[in-house]
């Protein structure tokens, strides 16, 4: 990436964007945020996305009143850089999701031309006179990110602070760069996509959750992905934050350029040494953030605070988002406050119901293996539904370490193949039920259907058999390990379907009853 001095010198609000000449890829939330945004400071604005959809018209009409040089819609606009007032872009504002081998980035790319994420423009514009300038505390990994912002978010509003969760959930961030009051602290959630297109980012403090295989398709190896997943840790200022059992978030740490002072600290689910996070007794616990770490530790909160299912990633979360919002220097009641304020969104670990000494729990938030076995690992006997789009990954371990406590599995996604052979090579015994109309050949009863069972009805079916398979004190687990757009809108559809479904046998199941 090679930036001309104008671009270079583009660190706050103030800085001179007047008729700077930039591409915004994509017109989706983060696309027109950040369009709208170098409109508002005076910069000269094209927008592209493949997408001439309704939806994007109507976006487009706006951005074209507001200051728009040109909004393209369709897919030929997406193949080649266009120009902007008749001349090459000095820069291109990318939404995450665009591939770095998507033809326009590319061709960017092989100009010399800087491309930005909405994250890296947000950065940049951080800093405007006579409003506060908000300390930001970034989160990444694979799996957690957004119960752990939440918590963050919580903890910093439990102790006084102007704050909000932003980046990748909750609000735009650049729409909370805009806000008219400011904030004190930001609790910024980045994907690997957003990290790919940061490239100046100096949080007070970050961390990266945990590592595992996912998004392969869009890096082009896990080794890419690991990169743009540790680069959260550049430039950190005060602490560095790093999960004690997982090796290799450690080693991102030792490997990143921080700034002179930054720590190094810990979290972990066991018993903490010096510079850690950790549980004694059931009790959340610091030994990084006082001054008598070497002998002692400060009480934050208890683990069944936490709620009324406590998995061990859930305490894994809790104490990372500890330790950023003590990096920031709050007290341990924030963070005990902030613990009992946070409410979990859906679709994570969520209790359905729990009759007949069956406990049902929808994770349809668990859409890769990682986040899947954290699941299963938190439940003795299960009835396991998953599957979905696999995005390309493996779930041999996935199976081999969880295959003794399967009672069960009902399958689900349009190519069940992936799951269903992992299982067959590893877990042979464990009964597996898949719906007749996605018979795929393995030595599953149906003949297959050129017209699948999808959404709500395919729910309501693999209920159904779940609830045939499961005994006292089981626990039916919806956690895919697996994206859900081959049969549902969204992961939250999916769990949706599955909490609607769950809930109305137990209504029928209540009917009966009183019959």
């Amino acid at each position: 990436m090679l930036e001309t001095d104008r671009v270079r010198d583009l660190t706050s609000w103030d800085s001179d964007w007047a008729g700077l000449r930039v591409v915004v890829a994509g017109i989706g939330t983060s696309g027109f945020s950040a369009a709208d945004t170098l409109i508002e400071l005076g910069a000269a604005v094209v927008v592209v996305d493949a997408g001439a959809t309704a939806g994007n018209e109507a976006k487009a009409d706006t951005l074209r009143i507001v200051g728009a040089r040109e909004v393209l819609l369709g897919a030929e606009h997406a193949e080649a850089l266009p120009l902007v007032d008749g001349e090459q872009a000095e820069l291109v504002v990318t939404s995450p999701g665009w591939r770095p081998t998507q033809p326009l980035l590319a061709e960017a790319a092989a100009a010399g031309i800087p491309v930005w994420g909405d994250v890296e423009l947000a950065w940049r514009v951080r800093i405007r006179e006579g409003r506060p300038t908000a300390e930001w505390l970034t989160i990444t990994g694979t799996n957690g990110k957004t119960t752990t912002v939440g918590l963050t978010e919580a903890m910093l509003l439990a102790g006084g602070k102007r704050a909000v969760a932003a980046g990748n959930v909750g609000t735009p961030i650049l729409d909370v760069i805009r806000d008219p009051q400011g904030y004190d602290v930001l609790a910024v959630e980045l994907s690997s996509f957003q990290l790919h297109w940061a490239h100046s980012i100096s949080p007070l403090a970050s961390v990266c959750l945990n590592i595992a295989e996912d998004h392969v398709d869009w890096h082009g190896s896990y080794e890419a992905y690991l990169a743009a997943k540790a680069s959260v840790y550049e430039r950190t200022r005060v602490a560095c934050v790093y999960n004690v059992e997982q090796r290799e978030t450690e080693a991102m740490v030792e490997e990143a350029d921080v700034v002179e002072g930054c720590r190094a600290v810990g979290f972990t689910t066991g018993m903490p040494s010096i510079s850690m996070m950790g549980v004694v007794e059931d009790l959340l616990v610091d030994r990084a953030f006082i001054e008598q770490r070497k002998d002692s530790a400060a009480e934050l909160a208890s683990v069944s605070e936490l709620g009324e299912v406590v998995p061990r990633h859930l305490v894994a979360n809790a104490l990372a988002a500890a330790a950023l919002v003590r990096a920031a220097g709050l007290p341990a009641s924030a963070v005990r406050d902030g613990i009992r304020a946070y409410r979990p969104g859906e679709h994570r670990i969520q209790v359905v119901a729990n009759e007949d000494g069956v406990l049902w729990i929808n994770d349809s938030k668990a859409t890769n293996p990682h986040a899947a076995s954290a699941s299963l690992a938190s439940f003795q006997s299960v009835v396991w539904i998953a599957g979905g789009l696999s995005k390309g990954v493996s779930y041999d371990d996935l199976v081999i370490r969880h295959a003794g406590r399967l009672r069960a599995v009902v399958l689900v996604g349009q190519d069940p193949a992936p799951l269903q052979g992992a299982l067959a090579r590893h877990a042979p015994d464990v009964p597996v039920s898949l719906h007749p109309s996605l018979h795929t050949g393995h030595g599953h009863d149906g003949g297959g259907s050129s017209d699948p069972v999808t959404g709500d009805a395919l729910m309501q079916w693999v209920v159904s058999e779940a609830a045939g398979m499961a005994r006292d004190g089981d626990t039916v687990l919806l956690a895919p390990a697996a994206a859900s757009m081959d049969q549902f809108s969204s992961y939250a559809h999916r769990g949706a379907a599955f909490m609607a479904a769950v809930r109305a046998r137990g209504d029928q199941g209540t009917t009966a009853k009183e019959s």
